[in-house]
C-alpha cells in the first residue's frame, strides 16, 4: 500500500514555483502553497484567500494573498540561516496527503556545529479559520539561537499591491495585522501565537514589513526545542468584528495546543477518505497519483459556505485570476456528487446565486436570458479580459475573445445543476432561481439562434469558440451546438414539472417557452459523421474544419519560434490547421456516447487524438474516458496517469504569451476520479440503480470505492472483468 507521502530529499532553488504548488496544504477557505517558511515574496509564498477579490488600476482583477504568518527563520551564533542563501547539509520536505500535513526538516553547518530545523503546518479542516505549526529545533553543540517567526506583509502579488492602510500591533503577545483590501474595502486581519517548551527570553520587533516575535535560547547537544504556531484568519465576509473574532479564537487554539488541534484536523480528513479512497489493486503508481490528486480536491473544497465554487487553479495563488471556469461543473463536480454530495449542492448554489450577473453580461451583449461568465469572480462578474495573452514578438497584448464567444459556458451550468438533481435526488436545487437559472440560459441559447440563415429549416449558432480556444469565432462548433440542446430539451422538463407542480415562477408563460424550446432542441444543427473520402465517419468539430490544412502535430511544433507563443488567435501557429488545443468533439461524444455507436465513438477518438496538443490540462481526461467506452482501456491509461498525475510530475504549461498560468490542476484531478470510476470501472446508472461495467488496463487488477447515490453509500469492489456494488 502506499504510504500517502511525497517527498524531497534534496534542495534545487529552481524547483521552488512547482513545489509550491505540489506541496500545497488547504482547507477550501485558504490555499497554502508548499513553499518554506523563510521565503520572501520574491519565491511566490502564499496564503491564498477564497472569495475576495480585488483590482488595481486597470490591472486584472483576482484574488488576495494574505500577510504571510508562515514567515520564519533562524539566527545561529549571531547569523542567518536560510535557504537558498546557506547550503545545506541535508535538506527534506514532506507532504503527508492523507492528513494534510506539511513539513520540512534541514540540516546547516555552523562554524561550532550542526543544527537542525524541522517545522510542520496544517490548514485545519476542523475549523478552516485556523493554521497550526510546530518547530523542532536540535543542535550538537551548545547554540546561541534565535528563532523568528512572525507575519509577512510583504506578500506575492500578481497585479496588486491589494491590501492598504496595514496596522502591525501586538496585544498581550499575540501578534496582529488588520488590512482592508483597495477596491472594496473589506478588513482582512491575520493573527498568531507562539508557545514554547523551554525558558527564554522574547522580543517582538516591527521592521521592513513585518512583526516578528523574537525568541532567543541556548541548545544543549542534542535536546529538542519546540515552539508551537497558532494563525488565526478572519475577514468581513465572515461577519462583523473580525479581529475580535481573530484575537478570541487565536487564544482559544493556544490553550488547546498544537496537537489538540492537529487531531481534530486528522479526524476530519480520516472522515473524508471514508467515503473518497480508491483503491487500486496492482498499480502503486495510479493509486498513489489517483489518490493524490483527490487529495487536491479536497483541499480546495468550500465546505465553510453554502455557495461557493472552486477557481480553476484552486487555491494555489492568484493565476488565472482566482476565477471559476466551466472546470468545476464538467471536470470537478463528479467526484463530490460520488463522495460529497453536500459539497457538489454548495458547487451548484454559486452559479444559481451568480444568475444576475450572468444575465446583466447576456443584455450587455444583446441577448436575453443568462450567458454566464467565462472567468468568474463574486456576484457572477466576468474577469475575463478582452487581452488574454501577450504577444512575445511585440510585446502588445492580443485580443482574444474567450469572454465573448465561449458560450457554451451556460450550458454547462445547467448540465451541473440537472446532473445534481439526477444524481442526489435532490430536487430542491431546482427551487425558484434554480427554475429561474435554467430557463435563463435556455432564454439566452434561444435569443442567440440564427434561424434559416442557410435556406434550410435548421437553426444555427454563429461565431462561437468551443473548447478548442485555437480556432475562434466559428460556426456551428459540434459542441457547443449539442451542449445548447441539451439546456433546451432540459429547460423543457423543468418547466413541464414546475408547471405540474405549479411552482414555475409567475413572469414565465410556460406553454409558449416549452412551444418555442422543443422547437428549438429538434431544429438546432448537429454535424454528422462525414462521407468524404479520408474523413468518413469523422463529425467535423464545427463548419468548414476539414478544408483547415492537415498538417502533423510534429509538423506545427516545428513552426515554433518563440516557445511561449500563443498558438490559437489571429496569427497563432495552430490556427489555420487542424490542430486543437484539447478534446472539443471527443467530449462532445463522452458526454452523450450512448448516443453514438462504438464504431463512430472510436473513428471520432482516433482521428482527432493525433490533431490534439493537449495543450490544457482538461484535454487528457476526455480522452482517458472515451477510451474506456470504446473498450480500449490500455489507451486510456496514458491519459489517465497524464491526467492524475499533473500536479506530481510538473512540466505542463506555465505561460500563455508572456502571463504566467501555473499552479494546481483541479480540472485534471476530477478527471482522473471520473476516467478511475466512470471509466475503469464502468460505474453507470440503469433502471434507477448504479451499476458497473468494469474494463481495466492490464496493471490495475482490482479496484475498490465508494459512492453515494440519491442519499445511500454504495462499496464497488470490481476485481478483472468482474464487479459487484453492494448498499452500505
Amino acid at each position: 500500500m502506499p504510504d500517502w507521502i511525497i517527498h524531497e530529499d534534496k534542495y534545487e532553488e529552481a524547483d521552488g514555483v512547482l513545489l509550491g504548488n505540489r506541496y500545497l496544504v488547504g482547507n477550501g477557505y485558504v490555499g497554502i502553497r508548499g513553499t518554506l517558511e523563510e521565503y520572501k515574496a520574491d519565491k511566490l509564498p502564499a496564503i491564498n484567500l477564497a472569495g475576495i477579490y480585488d483590482r488595481v488600476g486597470d490591472n486584472w482583477r483576482e484574488p488576495i494573498n494574505l500577510p504571510n504568518a508562515c514567515y520564519s527563520y533562524l539566527r545561529v551564533d549571531g547569523d542567518i540561516y536560510t535557504l537558498p542563501e546557506r547550503e545545506p547539509v541535508s535538506h527534506r520536505m514532506e507532504l503527508s496527503y492523507r492528513h494534510g500535513l506539511f513539513s520540512r526538516t534541514t540540516t546547516w553547518h555552523t562554524a561550532r556545529g550542526n543544527i537542525t530545523l524541522s517545522t510542520e503546518r496544517f490548514a485545519s479542516m476542523a475549523n478552516v479559520h485556523i493554521i497550526g505549526m510546530k518547530f523542532a529545533i536540535t543542535a550538537d553543540f551548545h547554540a546561541d539561537v534565535e528563532l523568528l517567526t512572525g507575519i509577512d506583509t510583504d506578500v506575492w502579488d500578481i497585479n496588486g499591491p491589494h491590501l492598504e492602510n496595514k496596522v502591525m500591533e501586538d496585544e498581550n503577545g499575540s501578534l496582529r495585522v488588520i488590512a482592508t483590501t483597495h477596491e472594496q474595502h473589506k478588513t482582512v486581519v491575520v493573527c498568531e501565537s507562539v508557545k514554547v517548551n523551554y525558558a527564554g527570553e522574547s522580543k517582538t520587533t516591527v521592521k521592513d514589513d513585518k512583526i516578528l516575535h523574537r525568541l532567543f535560547f541556548v541548545t544543549k547537544p542534542g535536546e529538542k526545542y519546540t515552539a508551537e504556531k497558532f494563525v488565526t484568519i478572519f475577514t468581513s465576509n465572515d461577519g462583523p468584528d473580525p479581529a475580535s473574532k481573530a484575537v478570541s479564537l487565536n487564544r482559544l487554539s493556544a490553550e488547546r495546543g498544537y496537537e489538540a488541534l492537529k487531531d481534530e484536523h486528522v479526524a476530519v480528513w480520516e472522515e473524508l477518505w471514508s467515503h473518497s479512497e480508491v483503491e487500486l489493486t496492482g498499480d502503486e503508481q495510479a493509486e498513489t497519483a489517483l489518490n493524490y490528486s483527490l487529495y487536491h480536491l479536497h483541499s480546495i473544497a468550500p465546505r465553510h459556505t453554502d455557495s461557493l465554487s472552486i477557481p480553476a487553479r484552486g487555491l494555489s495563488g492568484q493565476t488565472y485570476k482566482g476565477a471559476v471556469f466551466w472546470d468545476t461543473e464538467m471536470f470537478m463536480l463528479d467526484f463530490f456528487l460520488m463522495t460529497d454530495p453536500k459539497t457538489a449542492r454548495i458547487l451548484m448554489k454559486y452559479r444559481i446565486d451568480t444568475l444576475d450577473g450572468a444575465m446583466k453580461k447576456a443584455a450587455s451583449y444583446g441577448y436575453d436570458g443568462a450567458f454566464y461568465a467565462w472567468e468568474s469572480q463574486e456576484g457572477g462578474y466576468d474577469a475575463c479580459s478582452d487581452y488574454n495573452v501577450t504577444d512575445v514578438f511585440t510585446g502588445r497584448p492580443m485580443r482574444t475573445f474567450f469572454k465573448d464567444k465561449q458560450i457554451h459556458i451556460s450550458a454547462a451550468i445547467v448540465y451541473g445543476i440537472c446532473r445534481y438533481a439526477e444524481w442526489t435526488g435532490d430536487n430542491s436545487i431546482l427551487d425558484h432561481n434554480g427554475v429561474k437559472t435554467v430557463i435563463e440560459c435556455a432564454k439566452f441559447y434561444y435569443s442567440a439562434l440564427l434561424k434559416h440563415v442557410s435556406g434550410r429549416d435548421i437553426y444555427e449558432l454563429h461565431d462561437v469558440i468551443g473548447p478548442d480556444e485555437y480556432h475562434e469565432r466559428v460556426n456551428n462548433n459540434g459542441y457547443t451546438n449539442r451542449m445548447a440542446k441539451f439546456t433546451f430539451e432540459s429547460a423543457v422538463k423543468v418547466i413541464k414539472n414546475a408547471m405540474d407542480e405549479g411552482t414555475l415562477p409567475k413572469e414565465y408563460d410556460g406553454l409558449k417557452l416549452v412551444e418555442e424550446f422543443t422547437d428549438a432542441a429538434e431544429k438546432i444543427y448537429i454535424p454528422q459523421p462525414s462521407a468524404e473520402p479520408g474523413h468518413v465517419g469523422v463529425i467535423p468539430q464545427f463548419d468548414g474544419y476539414f478544408d483547415k490544412e492537415d498538417a502533423s502535430l510534429s509538423q506545427v511544433r516545428d513552426r515554433i519560434i518563440n516557445e511561449k507563443e500563443y498558438w490559437g488567435g489571429a496569427y497563432g501557429i495552430a490556427s489555420d490547421t487542424q490542430i486543437i488545443k484539447q478534446a472539443d468533439v471527443v467530449t462532445w461524444l463522452n458526454l452523450f456516447s450512448r448516443e453514438h455507436d462504438r464504431e463512430e465513438l472510436r473513428t471520432n477518438w482516433e482521428y482527432y487524438e493525433p490533431r490534439t496538443e493537449h495543450g490544457s490540462s482538461l484535454s487528457a481526461g476526455m480522452y482517458a474516458m472515451l477510451a474506456c467506452k470504446i473498450g480500449e482501456p490500455d489507451k486510456a491509461y496514458p491519459f489517465f496517469i497524464k491526467s492524475a498525475s499533473a500536479d506530481l510530475r510538473g512540466g505542463g504549461k506555465e505561460w500563455a504569451g508572456l502571463i504566467y498560468i501555473g499552479g494546481t490542476h483541479p480540472a485534471a484531478a476530477g478527471a482522473a476520479y471520473m476516467t478511475a470510476v466512470e471509466g475503469f470501472a464502468g460505474i453507470t446508472i440503469e433502471n434507477g440503480k448504479p451499476v458497473c461495467h468494469p474494463s481495466l488496463p492490464k496493471s490495475i487488477k482490482a479496484m475498490k470505492f465508494k459512492i453515494f447515490y440519491q442519499g445511500k453509500e454504495y462499496l464497488v469492489n470490481i476485481e478483472g472483468d468482474k464487479g459487484t456494488i453492494e448498499g452500505l
